[in-house]
């Protein structure tokens, strides 16, 4: 079943088309807020938030947009909404940074690879919000940029832009510290095991 029926079956109150429209989309969901977020804890907080808004706004859901849009769109202001509430920007810790590497088994495999997206993480963390968010829902959930204009209610021409920007931020800092965020994380964590 596509998402339009599964949808319209879980307005009319069938239970096992909403779990399956939530189970279709929850892992993008999660990733969206995840990279919004900047952190596993927060962005897995920002995702229940979010699944629970669909549920809740699902009777409300008219269908003008896809549904994974609209999903997108609420899981994008979940993740804003928590930064927000906690009052902070986006800033991965140690130990956070230990767990993503335990839960990517081919970032494991490489440590190059992993040290890259601990770089990243951080780079993408230390973006405001204007250009993180496109950036994330164009490059983490593979969003058109008219898909990305109707989540954030701005124009394909601004969302163009604050990707090209955000990108263009991220490949600067990323150049800048080139690999520095890994050699103070690895500097850190050789001073704290030094007796």
């Amino acid at each position: 079943m596509d998402d339009a029926r599964l949808t319209k079956a879980a307005q009319a109150g069938d239970r096992g088309a909403l779990e399956q429209l939530l189970r279709r989309h929850q892992d993008q969901i999660h990733a969206v807020c995840r990279r919004l977020a900047g952190n596993d804890a927060d962005g897995q907080d920002a995702t229940q938030e979010a699944l629970i808004a669909i549920v809740r706004g699902l009777p409300r859901f008219h269908g003008k947009a896809k549904f994974s849009t609209w999903a997108y769109r609420v899981a994008t202001n979940a993740a804003l909404d928590e930064l927000r509430r906690r009052g902070r920007r986006p800033v991965p810790t140690e130990v956070e940074a230990d767990d993503r590497l335990t839960a990517a088994p081919e970032a494991a495999d490489d440590p190059a690879a992993a040290a890259l997206r601990l770089d990243l993480d951080d780079a993408l963390a230390q973006l405001p919000e204007d250009f993180r968010a496109p950036v994330v829902l164009r490059d983490v959930a593979g969003c058109d940029y008219a898909e990305i204009g109707r989540i954030l209610q701005i124009p394909p021409g601004t969302v163009r832009s604050r990707i090209a920007r955000g990108r263009a931020r991220l490949a600067q800092s990323m150049s800048v510290d080139g690999g520095n965020h890994h050699d103070t994380r690895q500097r850190r964590n050789d001073e704290a095991s030094e007796p």
